[in-house]
């Protein structure tokens, strides 16, 4: 039987992948630093930015990749998210004959390190290290003792909801996510209501909150400036995340 990806859909794998493109920040990282062999990754969005160094062809982003330059670099896999990638995008791949695996929106960081143990483990019989260290990690589960607002967006403002990663991370750190149980998973609450908490977590990305650019919204408020990189993405990144989140949140 072939494999099946986190939706359920077949990905024909006839061996373990030499040419990968990934259309997914997290995804490219775990892959650099997981595979057999990092050569694996030829292409990536603009938005992948770690490694650091990663020196591969870039097809645009996330949301709108450039997919007749994924299909010129002949992939064997091409791997996308079902929340950062459009369906139509990862249809057309598939109909060009390119096996795509499509990763869940995980809710949990379990579910996250889940996800990836799964790809990994199937594309490339691998377990990183990374990836043990970061399951033992986020094992522990620091008993609440804060509530915060989480904005990842302003014009208009969009915050954590329900069933995020993310606002999983901040649980498992004790910080109770204000909006946890909002319907929607990013709500759009009017200023006004965001303003019922301790703390307004400010990550740098994917808007970037600055010193002078988020906490005069929340005058009420203690501000946290936090690196969205560990705060949203899953893999490799999550060994530091721990430390260096903990270390911001607290007073």
């Amino acid at each position: 039987m072939l494999p099946v990806d986190d939706l359920g859909e077949p990905v024909p794998l006839p061996g373990p992948p030499t040419r990968v493109v990934s259309l997914v920040p997290s995804l490219t990282e775990a892959v650099v630093t997981g595979a057999v062999d990092p050569a694996v990754l030829i292409g990536a969005t603009d938005y992948c930015t770690h490694p650091p160094d990663l020196d591969v062809t870039r097809v645009g982003g996330s949301k709108y990749p450039d997919v007749d330059r994924v299909l010129a670099l002949r992939p064997d896999l091409v791997l996308a998210n079902s929340e950062e990638n459009r369906p139509e995008d990862v249809e057309r791949l598939r109909a060009d004959g390119i096996p795509v695996w499509v990763t869940a929106a995980p809710a949990t960081v379990p579910a996250a390190l889940g996800s990836l143990r799964r790809l990994l483990g199937t594309a490339w019989d691998v377990e990183p290290d990374w990836l043990v260290e970061a399951e033992r990690s986020w094992r522990e589960v620091t008993p609440p003792w804060t509530r915060a607002v989480v904005p990842v967006w302003r014009k208009p403002w969009v915050v954590l909801g329900r069933d995020t990663f993310a606002g999983d991370v901040l649980l498992r750190l004790g910080v109770v996510n204000a909006f946890a149980d909002h319907p929607e998973r990013y709500p759009r609450p009017e200023l006004r209501d965001l303003q019922d908490a301790e703390l307004v977590v400010l990550p740098d990305e994917p808007y970037l909150f600055t010193p002078d650019d988020g906490p005069q919204f929340f005058p009420g408020l203690r501000p946290v400036h936090v690196s969205g990189r560990y705060l949203t993405w899953y893999g490799p990144s999550l060994v530091a995340a721990r430390a260096s989140l903990e270390a911001a949140l607290r007073p």
